[in-house]
Protein backbone atom coordinates (compact mmCIF):
# COMPACT_ATOMS: atom_id res chain seq x y z
CA UNK A 1 0.00 0.00 0.00
CA UNK A 2 1.45 3.75 -0.73
CA UNK A 3 2.62 5.56 1.88
CA UNK A 4 -0.48 8.43 0.97
CA UNK A 5 -2.72 5.61 1.45
CA UNK A 6 -1.77 4.63 4.28
CA UNK A 7 -1.70 8.39 5.60
CA UNK A 8 -5.42 9.05 4.24
CA UNK A 9 -6.61 6.07 6.31
CA UNK A 10 -5.17 6.73 9.49
CA UNK A 11 -6.50 10.61 9.12
CA UNK A 12 -9.56 8.71 8.63
CA UNK A 13 -9.59 6.80 11.49
CA UNK A 14 -9.26 9.73 13.36
CA UNK A 15 -12.00 11.59 12.54
CA UNK A 16 -14.23 8.68 13.02
CA UNK A 17 -13.28 8.03 16.40
CA UNK A 18 -12.63 11.70 17.82
CA UNK A 19 -16.56 12.16 16.10
CA UNK A 20 -18.07 8.88 17.79
CA UNK A 21 -15.72 9.93 21.12
CA UNK A 22 -17.55 13.62 20.60
CA UNK A 23 -21.01 12.43 20.17
CA UNK A 24 -20.34 9.74 23.26
CA UNK A 25 -19.48 12.72 25.36
CA UNK A 26 -21.99 14.88 24.43
CA UNK A 27 -25.19 15.99 26.70
CA UNK A 28 -27.64 13.50 25.54
CA UNK A 29 -25.56 10.45 24.62
CA UNK A 30 -26.89 7.26 26.01
CA UNK A 31 -23.94 4.93 28.10
CA UNK A 32 -24.25 1.06 27.47
CA UNK A 33 -25.01 0.74 31.21
CA UNK A 34 -28.94 2.60 30.26
CA UNK A 35 -27.86 5.80 31.76
CA UNK A 36 -28.38 9.51 29.56
CA UNK A 37 -25.98 12.47 30.42
CA UNK A 38 -28.60 15.71 30.28
CA UNK A 39 -28.24 19.24 30.94
CA UNK A 40 -30.05 20.17 33.70
CA UNK A 41 -31.42 23.97 34.39
CA UNK A 42 -28.41 25.24 36.56
CA UNK A 43 -26.25 24.34 33.35
CA UNK A 44 -25.00 20.83 34.84
CA UNK A 45 -24.26 18.00 33.13
CA UNK A 46 -25.95 14.57 34.92
CA UNK A 47 -25.96 11.36 33.82
CA UNK A 48 -29.62 10.01 34.92
CA UNK A 49 -31.24 6.48 33.65
CA UNK A 50 -32.91 6.53 30.56
CA UNK A 51 -36.18 4.84 32.33
CA UNK A 52 -36.74 6.78 35.26
CA UNK A 53 -39.10 5.43 37.44
CA UNK A 54 -39.17 6.66 40.94
CA UNK A 55 -38.58 10.61 42.40
CA UNK A 56 -38.23 12.66 45.03
CA UNK A 57 -37.82 16.50 45.06
CA UNK A 58 -36.62 18.80 47.96
CA UNK A 59 -39.42 21.18 48.03
CA UNK A 60 -43.12 21.08 47.68
CA UNK A 61 -43.46 22.70 44.76
CA UNK A 62 -41.49 20.65 42.44
CA UNK A 63 -43.38 17.64 44.54
CA UNK A 64 -46.41 19.57 43.13
CA UNK A 65 -45.36 19.30 39.48
CA UNK A 66 -44.22 15.56 39.74
CA UNK A 67 -47.78 14.65 41.35
CA UNK A 68 -49.05 16.54 38.07
CA UNK A 69 -47.04 15.17 35.47
CA UNK A 70 -46.17 11.69 36.77
CA UNK A 71 -47.66 10.69 39.87
CA UNK A 72 -46.86 6.91 39.56
CA UNK A 73 -43.21 7.86 40.30
CA UNK A 74 -43.14 10.01 43.04
CA UNK A 75 -41.37 8.26 45.71
CA UNK A 76 -42.23 10.33 48.81
CA UNK A 77 -43.53 13.94 49.51
CA UNK A 78 -42.23 16.71 51.65
CA UNK A 79 -44.74 16.91 54.19
CA UNK A 80 -47.70 15.03 55.36
CA UNK A 81 -51.32 15.58 53.59
CA UNK A 82 -54.36 16.75 55.69
CA UNK A 83 -57.52 15.00 55.76
CA UNK A 84 -58.86 18.26 54.00
CA UNK A 85 -56.23 17.96 51.03
CA UNK A 86 -56.33 14.24 51.12
CA UNK A 87 -60.29 14.36 50.33
CA UNK A 88 -59.20 13.99 46.56
CA UNK A 89 -56.26 12.10 46.15
CA UNK A 90 -56.51 8.61 44.18
CA UNK A 91 -55.84 5.83 47.31
CA UNK A 92 -52.90 4.82 45.51
CA UNK A 93 -51.18 7.93 46.30
CA UNK A 94 -52.43 8.79 49.79
CA UNK A 95 -49.70 6.50 51.57
CA UNK A 96 -46.86 8.01 50.06
CA UNK A 97 -43.99 8.35 53.10
CA UNK A 98 -43.01 11.71 54.35
CA UNK A 99 -39.31 12.64 53.93
CA UNK A 100 -39.16 16.60 54.64
CA UNK A 101 -37.30 18.86 52.32
CA UNK A 102 -35.38 21.66 52.30
CA UNK A 103 -37.86 24.88 51.89
CA UNK A 104 -39.40 26.81 54.90
CA UNK A 105 -38.77 24.72 57.33
CA UNK A 106 -35.70 22.76 56.53
CA UNK A 107 -36.81 19.69 57.71
CA UNK A 108 -34.58 17.56 55.04
CA UNK A 109 -32.81 14.49 55.75
CA UNK A 110 -30.84 13.26 53.73
CA UNK A 111 -30.96 9.71 55.70
CA UNK A 112 -34.23 9.38 54.64
CA UNK A 113 -34.04 10.56 50.65
CA UNK A 114 -31.33 8.12 49.95
CA UNK A 115 -33.16 5.30 51.92
CA UNK A 116 -35.99 5.99 49.76
CA UNK A 117 -33.65 5.03 46.85
CA UNK A 118 -34.87 7.05 43.89
CA UNK A 119 -33.86 7.18 40.48
CA UNK A 120 -33.24 10.82 39.99
CA UNK A 121 -33.94 13.62 43.05
CA UNK A 122 -35.20 17.08 42.13
CA UNK A 123 -33.69 20.25 43.30
CA UNK A 124 -35.32 23.65 42.91
CA UNK A 125 -33.41 26.27 42.01
CA UNK A 126 -33.81 30.04 42.76
CA UNK A 127 -30.99 33.07 43.13
CA UNK A 128 -33.73 35.17 44.83
CA UNK A 129 -33.70 32.38 48.02
CA UNK A 130 -30.41 31.61 48.04
CA UNK A 131 -30.55 28.79 46.42
CA UNK A 132 -28.20 28.31 43.20
CA UNK A 133 -25.80 25.97 41.47
CA UNK A 134 -23.87 25.42 45.03
CA UNK A 135 -26.53 24.58 46.66
CA UNK A 136 -27.20 22.11 44.16
CA UNK A 137 -23.21 20.93 43.98
CA UNK A 138 -23.69 20.44 47.68
CA UNK A 139 -26.93 18.04 47.55
CA UNK A 140 -25.04 16.01 45.24
CA UNK A 141 -22.05 15.43 47.18
CA UNK A 142 -24.67 14.39 50.22
CA UNK A 143 -26.86 12.34 47.55
CA UNK A 144 -23.76 10.01 46.45
CA UNK A 145 -24.06 8.34 43.19
CA UNK A 146 -28.43 9.29 43.46
CA UNK A 147 -28.49 12.08 40.82
CA UNK A 148 -29.26 15.54 41.63
CA UNK A 149 -30.98 17.41 38.77
CA UNK A 150 -32.20 21.01 38.78
CA UNK A 151 -35.04 22.74 38.00
CA UNK A 152 -35.87 26.96 37.71
CA UNK A 153 -38.01 27.63 40.59
CA UNK A 154 -41.42 27.22 39.54
CA UNK A 155 -43.39 29.82 41.58
CA UNK A 156 -43.95 32.37 39.40
CA UNK A 157 -47.07 31.17 37.27
CA UNK A 158 -46.63 33.74 34.53
CA UNK A 159 -42.69 32.24 34.13
CA UNK A 160 -43.57 28.28 34.98
CA UNK A 161 -43.59 26.88 31.37
CA UNK A 162 -39.78 26.05 30.96
CA UNK A 163 -39.93 23.98 34.02
CA UNK A 164 -42.69 22.14 33.38
CA UNK A 165 -41.17 21.77 29.47
CA UNK A 166 -37.46 20.51 30.79
CA UNK A 167 -39.27 18.13 33.72
CA UNK A 168 -42.10 16.91 30.88
CA UNK A 169 -38.65 15.81 28.65
CA UNK A 170 -36.57 14.14 31.37
CA UNK A 171 -39.63 12.25 32.64
CA UNK A 172 -41.32 11.13 29.25
CA UNK A 173 -44.10 13.04 30.03
CA UNK A 174 -44.08 15.56 27.28
CA UNK A 175 -47.20 15.31 26.22
CA UNK A 176 -48.69 15.87 29.47
CA UNK A 177 -46.34 18.82 30.38
CA UNK A 178 -47.40 20.30 27.35
CA UNK A 179 -51.07 19.85 27.84
CA UNK A 180 -50.45 21.86 31.36
CA UNK A 181 -48.83 24.45 29.40
CA UNK A 182 -51.49 24.93 27.13
CA UNK A 183 -53.99 24.67 30.36
CA UNK A 184 -52.22 27.59 31.70
CA UNK A 185 -51.60 29.93 29.02
CA UNK A 186 -55.25 29.66 27.96
CA UNK A 187 -56.17 31.02 31.45
CA UNK A 188 -53.43 33.53 31.51
CA UNK A 189 -54.28 35.09 27.91
CA UNK A 190 -57.83 35.16 28.88
CA UNK A 191 -56.96 37.52 32.43
CA UNK A 192 -54.37 39.57 30.24
CA UNK A 193 -57.64 39.94 27.83
CA UNK A 194 -60.34 41.40 31.09
CA UNK A 195 -57.97 43.37 32.62
CA UNK A 196 -56.77 45.56 30.15
CA UNK A 197 -60.85 46.84 29.87
CA UNK A 198 -61.02 46.95 33.36
CA UNK A 199 -61.26 50.54 34.40
CA UNK A 200 -58.35 51.29 37.39
CA UNK A 201 -61.48 53.14 39.21
CA UNK A 202 -63.26 50.18 38.95
CA UNK A 203 -60.51 47.60 40.57
CA UNK A 204 -60.96 46.12 43.43
CA UNK A 205 -59.02 46.35 46.65
CA UNK A 206 -57.90 42.53 48.11
CA UNK A 207 -56.64 41.57 51.28
CA UNK A 208 -55.19 37.92 51.17
CA UNK A 209 -55.61 36.84 55.67
CA UNK A 210 -53.64 34.18 56.53
CA UNK A 211 -52.88 32.85 60.05
CA UNK A 212 -56.08 31.49 62.43
CA UNK A 213 -56.69 35.25 63.00
CA UNK A 214 -55.98 36.18 59.65
CA UNK A 215 -53.18 38.80 60.61
CA UNK A 216 -50.40 37.78 58.16
CA UNK A 217 -50.40 38.98 54.79
CA UNK A 218 -48.35 39.41 51.50
CA UNK A 219 -47.56 41.96 49.36
CA UNK A 220 -47.65 42.16 45.58
CA UNK A 221 -43.89 41.88 45.37
CA UNK A 222 -43.98 37.98 47.45
CA UNK A 223 -45.15 34.85 44.84
CA UNK A 224 -47.49 33.67 47.77
CA UNK A 225 -49.53 36.82 46.75
CA UNK A 226 -49.27 37.04 43.00
CA UNK A 227 -52.57 36.04 41.85
CA UNK A 228 -54.27 39.11 43.12
CA UNK A 229 -52.58 41.22 40.87
CA UNK A 230 -52.12 38.91 38.00
CA UNK A 231 -56.15 38.88 38.13
CA UNK A 232 -56.30 42.51 38.25
CA UNK A 233 -56.89 43.12 41.99
CA UNK A 234 -55.27 45.76 44.45
CA UNK A 235 -53.06 44.34 47.12
CA UNK A 236 -54.29 46.69 49.58
CA UNK A 237 -50.94 45.60 52.20
CA UNK A 238 -48.88 47.53 49.52
CA UNK A 239 -50.05 51.06 50.40
CA UNK A 240 -47.52 50.42 53.00
CA UNK A 241 -44.85 47.53 52.79
CA UNK A 242 -44.40 48.06 48.82
CA UNK A 243 -40.89 46.49 49.22
CA UNK A 244 -41.39 43.65 51.71
CA UNK A 245 -41.29 39.93 49.93
CA UNK A 246 -42.26 37.92 52.78
CA UNK A 247 -45.30 37.22 55.35
CA UNK A 248 -45.93 40.27 57.50
CA UNK A 249 -47.88 40.81 60.74
CA UNK A 250 -49.93 43.64 60.70
CA UNK A 251 -52.88 45.17 62.79
CA UNK A 252 -56.85 44.76 62.69
CA UNK A 253 -56.84 48.82 62.72
CA UNK A 254 -54.58 48.96 59.82
CA UNK A 255 -57.21 46.08 58.09
CA UNK A 256 -60.29 47.90 58.58
CA UNK A 257 -57.93 51.07 57.13
CA UNK A 258 -57.49 49.46 54.18
CA UNK A 259 -61.15 48.11 54.22
CA UNK A 260 -60.79 45.50 51.14
CA UNK A 261 -63.61 44.66 48.87
CA UNK A 262 -62.34 40.79 48.79
CA UNK A 263 -60.61 38.65 51.12
CA UNK A 264 -59.17 35.75 50.26
CA UNK A 265 -57.80 32.91 52.67
CA UNK A 266 -56.33 29.44 52.54
CA UNK A 267 -56.82 29.18 56.42
CA UNK A 268 -59.85 26.79 57.28
CA UNK A 269 -59.85 27.98 60.82
CA UNK A 270 -59.88 31.96 60.11
CA UNK A 271 -62.62 31.46 57.23
CA UNK A 272 -64.86 29.24 59.61
CA UNK A 273 -64.70 32.30 62.07
CA UNK A 274 -64.72 35.44 60.26
CA UNK A 275 -68.60 36.23 59.79
CA UNK A 276 -68.51 35.65 63.49
CA UNK A 277 -66.00 37.30 64.96
CA UNK A 278 -66.98 41.22 66.26
CA UNK A 279 -63.61 42.61 65.10
CA UNK A 280 -64.09 41.85 60.88
CA UNK A 281 -67.88 43.08 61.01
CA UNK A 282 -66.77 46.69 60.71
CA UNK A 283 -65.32 45.67 56.47
CA UNK A 284 -66.76 45.65 53.27
CA UNK A 285 -65.58 42.26 52.21
CA UNK A 286 -67.56 40.51 55.71
CA UNK A 287 -70.26 42.60 55.35
CA UNK A 288 -70.94 41.39 51.84
CA UNK A 289 -69.94 38.19 51.76
CA UNK A 290 -67.12 38.59 50.08
CA UNK A 291 -64.35 36.11 51.86
CA UNK A 292 -63.40 33.35 50.22
CA UNK A 293 -60.94 30.30 51.13
CA UNK A 294 -59.05 28.62 48.56
CA UNK A 295 -59.97 24.84 47.97
CA UNK A 296 -57.53 22.57 49.59
CA UNK A 297 -57.17 19.36 47.93
CA UNK A 298 -54.43 17.96 47.37
CA UNK A 299 -53.06 20.95 47.01
CA UNK A 300 -54.31 24.88 47.93
CA UNK A 301 -55.14 26.68 44.97
CA UNK A 302 -54.02 29.72 45.82
CA UNK A 303 -50.94 29.29 47.76
CA UNK A 304 -48.94 27.07 50.13
CA UNK A 305 -47.15 26.44 48.24
CA UNK A 306 -46.84 28.42 45.36
CA UNK A 307 -45.91 26.59 42.06
CA UNK A 308 -47.96 24.52 39.40
CA UNK A 309 -51.14 23.72 42.04
CA UNK A 310 -51.70 27.30 41.49
CA UNK A 311 -52.39 26.76 37.64
CA UNK A 312 -55.84 26.21 38.69
CA UNK A 313 -56.18 29.62 40.99
CA UNK A 314 -55.70 31.54 38.09
CA UNK A 315 -59.42 31.46 37.07
CA UNK A 316 -60.82 30.57 40.42
CA UNK A 317 -59.00 33.99 41.83
CA UNK A 318 -60.55 35.99 38.52
CA UNK A 319 -63.67 34.45 39.33
CA UNK A 320 -63.41 35.62 42.93
CA UNK A 321 -62.76 39.37 42.75
CA UNK A 322 -64.21 40.15 39.40
CA UNK A 323 -67.43 37.33 38.85
CA UNK A 324 -69.06 40.22 36.22
CA UNK A 325 -66.23 40.20 34.00
CA UNK A 326 -65.90 36.63 33.65
CA UNK A 327 -69.57 35.70 33.43
CA UNK A 328 -68.54 33.19 30.44
CA UNK A 329 -66.18 31.77 32.06
CA UNK A 330 -67.13 28.16 33.25
CA UNK A 331 -65.59 27.31 36.89
CA UNK A 332 -66.85 23.94 36.92
CA UNK A 333 -65.89 22.40 33.80
CA UNK A 334 -62.82 23.94 34.04
CA UNK A 335 -62.48 22.24 37.42
CA UNK A 336 -63.10 18.95 36.38
CA UNK A 337 -60.90 19.36 33.64
CA UNK A 338 -58.31 19.84 35.47
CA UNK A 339 -59.05 17.34 38.43
CA UNK A 340 -59.00 14.67 35.62
CA UNK A 341 -55.85 15.81 33.49
CA UNK A 342 -53.50 16.40 36.57
CA UNK A 343 -54.92 16.06 40.06
CA UNK A 344 -55.83 12.36 38.01
CA UNK A 345 -59.35 12.04 39.53
CA UNK A 346 -62.67 12.40 37.81
CA UNK A 347 -64.80 14.46 39.40
CA UNK A 348 -68.88 14.59 38.76
CA UNK A 349 -70.63 17.42 38.73
CA UNK A 350 -71.86 17.80 42.44
CA UNK A 351 -68.47 17.20 43.39
CA UNK A 352 -66.74 20.10 41.52
CA UNK A 353 -69.84 22.33 42.57
CA UNK A 354 -69.05 21.44 46.41
CA UNK A 355 -65.77 22.44 45.59
CA UNK A 356 -66.33 25.75 44.32
CA UNK A 357 -69.50 26.56 46.36
CA UNK A 358 -66.96 25.36 49.87
CA UNK A 359 -64.64 28.41 48.71
CA UNK A 360 -67.60 31.04 49.23
CA UNK A 361 -68.04 30.95 45.61
CA UNK A 362 -71.84 31.61 45.04
CA UNK A 363 -73.99 29.30 42.68
CA UNK A 364 -74.87 31.34 40.38
CA UNK A 365 -71.36 32.72 39.39
CA UNK A 366 -69.71 29.55 38.68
Amino acid sequence: MKKNQVIILCLSFLIIFAVGFHFLLSPEAIDREGNKNITDMANRTVQIPNDINSIIATSPPMTTMVYMLAPEKLKAVNFQWTDEELEYVPNEYKNLPVVGGWFGSQDGSYEEFIASEPDIIIESIDKGMGVDISTVEERQEKFGLIPVVAVEDSTNVSEIEGSIAFLGKILNKKEKSQELIDFNNKNLNKIKEVNKDIPEEDRKKVYYAESVDGLETDPSGSSHSQLISLCGGINVADTLMENETGTIQVTMEQVIAWNPEVIITTDTSFYSTVYNDPNWQHIDAVKNKEVYLSPQSPFKWFDRPPGANIIIGVPWTAKVIYPEHYEDLDLKEITKEFYKEFYHTDLEDKEAEKILTDSGIKKENL
